[in-house]
This record gives C-alpha cells, sequence and structure tokens, in this order.
C-alpha cells in the first residue's frame, strides 16, 4: 500500500485529506500548523486539518517551521512514498522535497503559471476573471514553480466568492488529484514545464489592499468585495468610521456625475454610492465598527440614520 505524508492547513485541504483515505491510501501522517488564537477572545483553535486528521485516527504533526523542527526526522523516519500538500502554509525544505519515492507533489488552486503564491483564489474574483482552476505539480525548492503534472478549469460565476470558489476548488483537487495518483505511482506521467513568461503572483492580501478605493467602477468594486468575503472583508470609511462591506451590487442602466465615494441616494432600503467612470454601486450588507453585518434596511434604521445625501466615503 502507497504511504502518503499529507500536508495542509486550512478547510480547502480536509476534502482532499479525506479522498486519500477513503481511497484506501496509507495516510501515514499529517503535518499541519500549530493551533492558533482565534477570534476576539483569542481562544487556541486547531486548523481544520488537524480536526479532520484526529477524527480520522491520523498521527498529526504541527511544526511551528518545518524545516527547523525536530519534526521533520520523524516524518522523514515514517518512509513515505510520496508527499501531498494543499494549502499547508510553509516552504518545504529540499531534503524532505527528495525523501519521498515520488517526491512531493502540491494542489494549488489556480491555473498555473497564473497566481503563484498564497492567495491566488482571492485575486483571480479580485481581478474579475472568467475562470479559474486547480493545478497539480510536483514541488520545487521555488514557489509553485514545478512541472505540471494535471490541470483542470470551471467557471467563476459573478455570485461566487472566495468561500464559494474554495468549496468548489478544494472538491475539483480532491478529484483530479485521485485521477492521476494511479498513472503517478506507476511512472506513466510526463510533467509539463511552466511557462516562465506567463507566471504572475497571489502574495498574502495586506491591510490596505482591504480598503475600497471609490475610483474603481462599481464593477470592480463588486469584484473586489467577492474577492474578500468571507476573509479578510473589504471595508470603506465614513467620517473615521469602518465599514465591512459584506455584499454589495453595482446598478445598471444609471449613471452619476458627481465624485467618486459620495453618498448619491438613500431611502428606507437603499444606499447608492458614485464610483469611478460615473458608475455607482448599491450596499446591500453593511458591518459597522464593533457590531455585526446588517442589511442596509436596519444600517439606515439604526447606526445609519445620521449618513445623508452629499456625504463623502473616504
Amino acid at each position: 500500500m502507497t504511504k502518503i505524508i499529507f500536508m495542509g492547513t486550512p478547510a480547502f485541504s480536509v476534502p482532499i485529506l479525506e479522498g486519500l483515505v477513503s481511497e484506501g491510501y496509507d495516510v501515514v501522517g499529517v503535518v499541519t500548523q500549530p493551533d492558533r488564537p482565534v477570534g476576539r477572545k483569542r481562544v487556541l483553535t486547531p486548523p481544520p486539518v488537524k480536526q479532520a486528521a484526529l477524527d480520522l485516527k491520523l498521527p498529526v504533526y504541527q511544526p511551528e517551521k518545518i524545516s527547523q523542527s525536530t519534526e521533520i526526522e520523524e516524518i522523514i523516519a515514517l518512509n513515505p512514498d510520496l508527499i501531498v500538500t494543499a494549502a499547508f502554509g510553509q516552504f518545504l525544505p529540499e531534503r524532505l522535497l527528495k525523501a519521498p519515492k515520488f517526491g512531493a507533489i502540491n494542489v494549488h488552486a489556480s491555473l498555473l503559471p497564473k497566481y503563484r503564491g498564497g492567495a491566488p483564489v482571492h485575486y483571480s474574483i479580485i481581478n474579475g476573471d472568467k475562470e479559474t482552476g486547480v493545478t497539480i505539480m510536483e514541488m520545487i525548492k521555488k514557489m509553485d514553480a514545478g512541472d505540471i503534472l494535471a490541470q483542470e478549469a470551471i467557471p467563476i460565476l459573478d455570485t461566487d466568492d472566495v468561500g464559494t470558489m474554495f468549496e468548489k476548488l478544494s472538491l475539483l483537487g480532491k478529484e483530479l488529484l485521485l485521477k492521476i495518483l494511479p498513472d503517478l505511482l506507476a511512472n506513466k506521467m510526463t510533467p509539463t514545464p511552466q511557462d516562465e513568461s506567463l507566471v504572475s503572483f497571489s502574495p498574502n492580501i495586506s491591510r490596505e489592499e482591504e480598503r475600497i478605493n471609490w475610483n474603481k467602477t462599481a464593477q470592480e468594486i463588486d469584484c473586489q468585495v467577492r474577492g474578500m468575503r468571507p476573509w479578510p472583508v473589504a471595508y470603506a470609511m465614513y467620517q473615521d468610521k469602518r465599514w465591512k462591506l459584506w455584499d454589495v451590487q453595482p446598478v445598471q442602466d444609471k449613471t452619476t456625475d458627481k465624485s467618486p465615494g459620495t453618498i448619491i441616494f438613500k431611502d428606507k432600503h437603499s444606499l447608492q454610492i458614485a464610483c469611478g467612470k460615473e458608475s455607482i454601486l448599491q450596499l446591500n450588507t453593511i458591518q459597522p465598527a464593533g457590531k455585526g453585518q446588517l442589511s442596509v434596511t436596519d444600517f439606515l434604521n439604526g447606526i445609519g440614520k445620521t449618513v445623508e445625501v452629499g456625504d463623502v466615503l473616504e
């Protein structure tokens, strides 16, 4: 039976781990990030992959930094045939990559060489891409630069956000991995080098990138909001107060000559903002600082009562 070390951390990785186990592969160890404080109360919380591994009664390793850990020797001593990673979140040292008979492969949530890095799903939506997908590649020391073993695309719908795409891509990644593993383990696959001239990157989202720039068009801002939902969540500033924007909608067949960021319409159930190129954005779900998510109706009946047409979001 093929012995596999699985490495992953978020919910995206869980179906892939479960798929390997359900198909009868011998997952001899699961490597994931350490437990982290979560929420306002900073409750120490295990990553989703750890919980899944414990439910499957698999041994778990949680090195803070695998290249400098004592766990690396234990992992190599398990004598795996293959390492499979999926959103693990750490670079693997070369001696670990070379330890298994079949090396190490990664399930990456983009159509490489597009969007190497830690936030490929976010960028595909933020940039208004019509499709994304999953790439399974060989792992090398350079980030997401290994030869491609398999790739499959799926469309990005106008209703999709990071949460829905993670679910779709996770299942796609599982199916694609299980499809190619028999040929990979039989040495029947010919990897394809990535075209370096087509490389683009998707670094982790910075705090400044979360902030809405009203000079963008309403469509671009809608893509930004969906590309940061449910995390890290895009926000706007109004009179030095932060509004997280959970749901917005471009207003069709209507334009404005007001400056971007200006509130141009308000009634009991609607709040519309001028954006770049004379476009207009309707705010549907808002989370004021220190509060939960509110429909625009509830917001305008409460905290937003003082908001007036002509006010400007910074």
